[in-house]
């Protein structure tokens, strides 16, 4: 049979074909990736990044010309932030613990000192280890510090009314990985400040309007536009005027403005979105309601997870593993391995939880897209030195990378020995 002709303008195969059968392919082994979770000895972040790096094999092989995180960090940049602010949304939603000091006491401690620990040890590494200079080695900390809530979704708390939320153990991760994301901000901003500026003079203006004003608002207005969208949700429940298979519309909706509205008061959106999601939960709003929102939001995390970690492994070239060096490859085994659980078990020395509980919070710190996010954001704004870009941007990408190997695999099996009975 002779060949078919194409009309004119038309040609058989090419990148777009190859790369639409890719994305079918991925769509598909995402699927059975988070069908089999509970039960798979992975999380499907794992399945996610060895895609992403099979197909860093095929460009490079085929010499396809794809995105480079140093030419196009916004794409990155982007991306990254609103897989995180629909994933604080959802993980806010999944919280219903009073406000009480006695029920966040875990959770400030974590933030209050495990936290700066860890930016402080990134940087006393980053000086010492990869002789970098403070401003670089500031960002190095403060970019690898937070934990992720994305990534850290399979062993925390589960949909609203899931019996997951009576564990402290669960509730703090969760809490945790969602406040941090957007609390470290400030100490990105305050690398920032040191790449750019001489001497200290700047620092009251640091600590006014960047580590209290900008936090502060963060958590007022996302208390405000929690309530506020609680109050609309029950005002349109009895009309009846929005289907439910478009849930999804009104959580991304919502999440945008809180955002949006943060981003234009300078505070910070991260922090705002969380909150917001835990405020509308405390809301009278129906409990089946909450759970429709929670399912939207989380099948908008899932895709917008698979498109960063499917990204990250894209990105990988044959230099970059080169790049962060000798130091730059430790960095991550220093601070998930040493820092992270020796800062949790001091914490936690007289807890009331249970010596699994807290194996548990020191082991889950998972690095993830927050990390991607800042790493992106810096390039973007063209504050790090360009002797220094390559070598952070792939540090922290292998750190990401390492963290969802070493926590995604056997996650659900530790997760079960550590707090099932």
């Amino acid at each position: 049979m002779p060949p078919l002709a194409f009309a004119p303008g038309f040609k058989a195969g090419g990148t777009f074909s190859v790369l639409l059968v890719f994305l079918g392919v991925v769509l598909l082994a995402a699927a059975r990736a988070l069908t089999v979770e509970e039960k798979s000895l992975f999380s499907a972040s794992v399945v996610y990044l060895a895609l992403g790096l099979a197909a860093a094999v095929v460009i490079h092989a085929l010499g396809i010309r794809w995105i480079n995180p140093f030419e196009n960090p916004h794409l990155i940049e982007h991306l990254t932030e609103f897989a995180l602010v629909v994933a604080l949304f959802a993980s806010g939603l999944t919280i219903n613990r009073s406000l009480r000091w006695r029920q966040w006491r875990a959770v400030v401690g974590l933030l209050g000192l495990v936290l700066p620990l860890t930016i402080a040890a990134g940087v006393l590494y980053g000086v010492g280890a990869m002789a970098l200079s403070l401003g670089a080695a500031v960002a190095l900390g403060a970019v690898l510090a937070p934990t992720d809530p994305v990534l850290a979704g399979t062993v925390g708390l589960g949909p609203p009314g899931d019996s997951r939320e009576e564990s402290d153990a669960r509730f703090n991760l969760t809490a945790e990985a969602a406040l941090n994301d957007g609390l470290v901000s400030p100490f990105v901003l305050l690398a920032m400040l040191i790449l750019q500026r001489r001497g200290s003079g700047w620092l009251g203006e640091w600590t006014a309007a960047n580590l209290f004003y900008g936090t502060a608002l963060a958590f007022g207005l996302g208390a405000l536009a929690g309530y506020t969208f609680g109050a609309f949700i029950k005002w349109l429940q009895p009309r009846h005027v929005l289907a439910p298979e478009f849930d999804g519309f009104l959580v991304i909706g919502a999440v945008l403005v809180v955002y949006g509205l943060a981003d234009t008061l300078n505070a910070y959106g991260l922090v705002a979105v969380f909150v917001a999601g835990v405020f509308f939960r405390r809301y009278e709003v129906e409990h089946e309601y909450n759970i429709r929102l929670h399912r939207a939001a989380t099948i908008a995390k899932h895709f917008a997870e698979l498109g960063v970690i499917l990204l990250l492994g894209t990105l990988v070239t044959r230099d970059a593993f080169g790049a962060p060096g000798l130091a730059g490859w430790l960095i991550a085994p220093f601070l998930i391995l040493i820092v992270r659980p020796l800062g949790v078990l001091l914490l936690l020395t007289r807890s009331t939880m249970s010596r699994r509980e807290r194996i548990f919070l020191a082991w889950f710190g998972v690095k993830g897209i927050a990390s991607l996010y800042y790493i992106s954001f810096l390039i973007g704004q063209h504050f790090l030195p360009a002797k220094d870009q390559k070598q952070l941007f792939w540090t922290v990408a292998f750190a990401v990378m390492l963290s969802i190997l070493v926590h995604g695999i056997g996650a659900l099996a530790i997760t079960r020995r550590l707090l099932e009975r």
